[in-house]
């Protein structure tokens, strides 16, 4: 079975799956996990799609890298 990304619970260790959609609890837990700053871009969409990010925790934690990056913090 496939998890819900509707309505399931999104934690760091939820696993991605073929299944996997950026749905508005997904932007949620990023929000609370990226800050208010967090968006979603069409490079990073494809990086989350390639199948690279098993978690989600994965998935905030190279958002943080590469924003990091940008902004010099």
């Amino acid at each position: 079975m496939s998890f819900d990304w509707h309505a399931g619970p999104i934690t760091r260790s939820t696993p991605l799956d073929k299944h996997y959609r950026n749905t508005q609890r997904v932007r949620q837990f990023l929000l609370s996990e990226c800050g208010e700053g967090f968006k979603f871009d069409r490079a990073f969409m494809a990086w989350i799609k390639s199948g690279t990010p098993s978690t989600m925790g994965d998935i905030a934690d190279e958002w943080l890298r590469i924003h990091r990056c940008i902004i010099g913090i």
